[in-house]
């Protein structure tokens, strides 16, 4: 982890600005769609398209301890996936504390409300630690911008979708990490179209890999030849995103799935020689690529969120989504245990509402979107 001081040192609050009693921040999941040069072929590494989505978020609420014999910030969780997390929020939270002193020094209540399910391909560690991060800059009145944040808590080593996704939302392109740990810039930004949806294959079962196992797996493969990368930055450049700008679902959705089909191909090595992690959502997927033109007369953006095991397959409408999915479950390709879920692409970033103290009265208006 980047420990370092980011470049920029926070402000406080203005003199005579009202202080948040509490603040709630809900950040958005994300597909990541792939990388386009893991192997730096001409010199830097990585390079990431996601899309963000809605259907799936973080939510942290940070407020003052109601407990004045505590001496130490406090974590809870709501429900089992939150407690999950807790330790990993507590270490943000703490980290915070250490590198990023403010003026209300008395101990804090972190509640974990609603979390994204971990590994499974929605950038959950991400979003937890900016969420986190976005909570306390707010409630001690500090101005960092979301790259700084994921700086100093060591997120966006690789991608940089989760980052410009916790801002922006919609169709995102980063250009890989920069040097000294920087976070990769964002090179474009899409709005998908209103009627677009992604199907969602859940496989509750199984975890995607992380950590030193997605660390090891990465060593373990090949380097990716340049000609692919050159294939993959291709596709995103002239299939994918204008075919985004211009709605032209066909195109986009080729263009997903062939991004997906070399990316799957070169990391099936480390997924047991599959292109998706999960066998059974491979089997679904492969239902899904016969069935989408049969139902709809269009193909389907297929592929699997980073390292799964979350599959999905991009369509042009609600109504194609729910008769794809009603033919697979008339036909039996539901596997018992997969979870089918229909989510709209989100095109906006995480929401942050903050809670007045005492006589302070709030702004007119609907909670907010994060500034970067």
């Amino acid at each position: 982890m980047d420990r370092r001081a980011p470049p920029d040192r926070p402000t406080s609050e203005p003199p005579g600005s009202c202080p948040p009693a509490a603040v709630e921040v809900r950040a958005p999941g994300r597909l990541h769609l792939g990388f386009l040069d893991p192997a730096a072929t001409l010199g830097r590494r990585f390079g990431s398209l996601g899309l963000v989505i809605g259907g799936f978020e973080t939510v942290v609420r940070l407020a003052p301890l109601d407990d004045p014999t505590a001496s130490c910030d406090r974590v809870e969780a709501a429900g089992p996936a939150a407690l999950a997390e807790r330790e990993r929020a507590a270490a943000h939270l703490a980290a915070l504390r250490l590198r990023l002193p403010g003026p209300r020094r008395a101990p804090m209540q972190l509640t974990l409300q609603q979390v994204l399910p971990a590994h499974a391909g929605f950038g959950s560690g991400t979003q937890l630690a900016l969420a986190v991060g976005r909570a306390y800059a707010s409630f001690q009145g500090l101005e960092l911008d979301t790259p700084a944040l994921a700086r100093l808590l060591g997120r966006g080593l690789r991608s940089g979708v989760g980052i410009a996704g916790f801002d922006q939302g919609g169709l995102l392109l980063d250009g890989g990490p920069g040097r000294d740990g920087q976070p990769a810039p964002l090179l474009a930004r899409l709005a998908l179209p209103a009627d677009w949806r992604v199907l969602l294959v859940l496989d509750p079962q199984q975890t995607g890999l992380a950590g030193e196992l997605e660390r090891s797996a990465l060593a373990s493969l090949p380097p990716l030849r340049q000609a692919e990368a050159a294939a993959l930055c291709h596709e995103v450049l002239m299939r994918v995103l204008p075919s985004a700008a211009d709605g032209d679902f066909a195109a986009f959705a080729q263009g997903v799935s062939a991004v997906q089909a070399l990316l799957g191909a070169h990391f099936a090595p480390a997924q047991s020689g599959r292109a998706y992690l999960s066998e059974r959502v491979a089997d679904l997927m492969d239902a899904l690529a016969r069935e989408a033109p049969r139902q709809l007369g269009l193909p389907a953006g297929l592929g699997q969120s980073s390292w799964g095991p979350t599959g999905f397959a991009i369509l042009p409408s609600q109504a194609a989504a729910e008769r794809l999915v009603a033919a697979l479950r008339a036909a039996g390709r539901v596997p018992e245990g997969l979870r089918l879920q229909v989510v709209a692409p989100r095109n906006e970033g995480a929401a942050l509402r903050l809670l007045p103290a005492g006589a302070c009265v709030p702004p007119p208006g609907n909670p907010t979107a994060v500034a970067a």
